[in-house]
């Protein structure tokens, strides 16, 4: 019986060695594409996390520039 339940617990425990949920850099890709307006300040940047299980592929939400003062979609980037 102990060994059934040492087993149990190393299982729960092995899962937390692996980085299910990573953090990731979302970038406007407009603003990359057309190159930053003049009088803006840079490319609009947002910080997420994402699991890799669910979203193996690369991550692009709908989020606001301020860059480009409008929603556009933001893809994920390599760090």
């Amino acid at each position: 019986m102990e060994e059934l339940s040492e087993s149990k617990t190393q299982r729960r425990f092995m899962a937390k060695g692996k980085d299910i949920r990573v953090t990731v850099i979302l970038e406007c890709t407009s603003c990359v594409r057309n190159g930053v307006n003049k009088e803006s300040t840079g490319i609009s940047r947002y910080i997420t996390q994402k699991n890799r299980h669910n979203t193996p592929n690369r991550l692009e939400l709908r989020k606001f520039c301020p860059c480009c003062y409008k929603h556009t979609i933001h893809g994920e980037i390599k760090k």
